[in-house]
């Protein structure tokens, strides 16, 4: 850190604990256990909503359902998705009808919503639920009535909402700094060195006139959300590699952990595993090990986290992802922008409503750790293509900070966010020399 600075400080309290695999143990258990876990937390929060919200009706199971009497249903979403890419088809002697090529999205004007119970199941109609903005796996409330037809008549719809929120601290006038950074890719033929160091002098205070350094002296804590190295693909192949191959495969990790360790001579950071990670695949996923990182981890201001990672910072609630459950919303559903993706999450009171269905997850048998219990004060996610943000309000007062980090690998974009009112702005690192 430049000399003579001296940096503000923050408490901070890892809330990481329900994201963590500890006990758990897995007994080529089936994944029903966790929508059962699910729909169980999940329907009890909602049979709490229903009286103030449809005082009138009667709730019933999808069993107890006759035709033409209004009631209020609760039960878990399935999505019918014809051009959904199932395994099975891969393995299938016939040519498939479905193209092979990997559409981006895979939604159809054909899809439709199916409400399951322990009961049985039925088929959604009607406008008032469309099935583009909803995936499999979201526990909802749904006032109707059964049709000649069979299928339900959705009148409509009760979402969990926002849950409660901690109140947000009374600050003193004091700037207090967060920057959060993802996709550095280090490793990756997009990724440049310079670009990122330019980052960390900026961070530590090395870059920049008296006023950038005093902003840099306010930062309290860096989150890096998910890939941090790109390991070539070609290595990863189940072989044992030859000796010249290790090399190129810790290169990235050797040159990230230099990079990390001069910031954590200087202020407190966190890092979170993402998708191209040397971490497990399924979400949670767990922290990156230390030994990874011989140099940063010596510093007691390293942290390696979870992915999803929820703390708080001077009792300002922080959750975030690396980006794998917004990016599979969009696979399957449809929002005018990634923050409503995030904001629907809330609203489901769901991190990662498509796992296990598309997204995968470790087969919890007891419980559910994507459950959104407390609301958080910002909630962001890795790995995006642009820097969004906005604020969302609750019904209870509820104000939560959304943002979409960009790739910094291909952005040269941070976000820096300040704690005493949680505004935000976008931190570029640009190092084009001429044209």
């Amino acid at each position: 850190m430049a000399m003579g600075m001296e940096r503000v400080q923050c408490s901070y309290g890892s809330l990481d604990e329900t994201f963590k695999i500890r006990k758990e143990m897995f007994h080529g258990q089936q994944y029903s256990h966790i929508y059962f876990a699910r729909l169980h937390l999940m329907r009890t929060l909602l049979y709490s909503l229903v009286p103030h919200w449809k005082p009138n009706f009667p709730v019933c199971t999808v069993l107890e359902l006759e035709e033409g009497k209004e009631c209020v249903i609760v039960g878990t979403l399935y999505k019918h998705m014809k051009l959904k890419p199932c395994i099975l088809d891969e393995y299938s002697k016939q040519k498939s009808v479905v193209p092979l090529v990997k559409p981006h999205n895979f939604m159809d004007s054909d899809d439709y919503l199916v409400l399951e119970d322990e009961s049985g199941r039925v088929k959604l109609s009607g406008n008032i639920i469309p099935p583009s903005e909803y995936v499999t796996g979201i526990v909802v409330a749904l006032l109707g009535k059964e049709s000649g037809a069979g299928d339900f008549l959705v009148q409509d719809v009760l979402d969990a909402g926002l849950p409660p929120q901690i109140e947000f601290p009374l600050k003193s006038g004091e700037d207090k700094y967060v920057v959060l950074v993802s996709g550095l890719r280090v490793g990756s033929s997009t990724s440049n060195p310079l670009q990122f160091q330019l980052l960390v002098d900026h961070i530590t205070g090395h870059l920049g006139d008296e006023k950038e350094q005093s902003i840099a002296s306010k930062i309290v804590q860096v989150v890096f959300a998910g890939n941090l190295v790109e390991i070539p693909q070609r290595l990863l192949n189940g072989q044992n590699l030859a000796s010249k191959d290790l090399a190129i495969m810790s290169e990235p990790i050797r040159e990230l952990d230099i990079l990390l360790s001069q910031i954590a001579a200087g202020l407190p950071l966190d890092i979170m595993p993402g998708h191209s990670d040397p971490a497990n695949f399924s979400l949670p996923q767990q922290s990156l090990h230390g030994c990874l990182f011989p140099g940063s981890s010596a510093y007691n201001t390293f942290r390696s986290c979870t992915n999803p990672h929820c703390f708080e910072l001077d009792n300002v609630r922080f959750i975030g992802t690396s980006g794998q459950n917004v990016d599979d919303l969009e696979k399957y559903s449809d929002a005018k922008d990634k923050l409503e993706f995030m904001e629907r999450t809330l609203r489901w009171r769901h991190l990662a409503p498509t796992a296990p269905n598309t997204l995968g997850c470790f087969p919890y048998t007891e419980r559910d750790p994507f459950f959104i219990e407390s609301c958080p004060h910002v909630y962001f996610v890795g790995n995006q293509d642009k820097f969004e943000t906005r604020i969302v309000k609750g019904s209870e007062g509820q104000l939560v900070r959304l943002i979409c980090v960009p790739k910094f690998s291909e952005t040269g974009i941070a976000v820096m966010l300040n704690l005493r009112d949680l505004e935000c702005h976008a931190l570029s690192f640009g190092t084009q020399f001429g044209s």
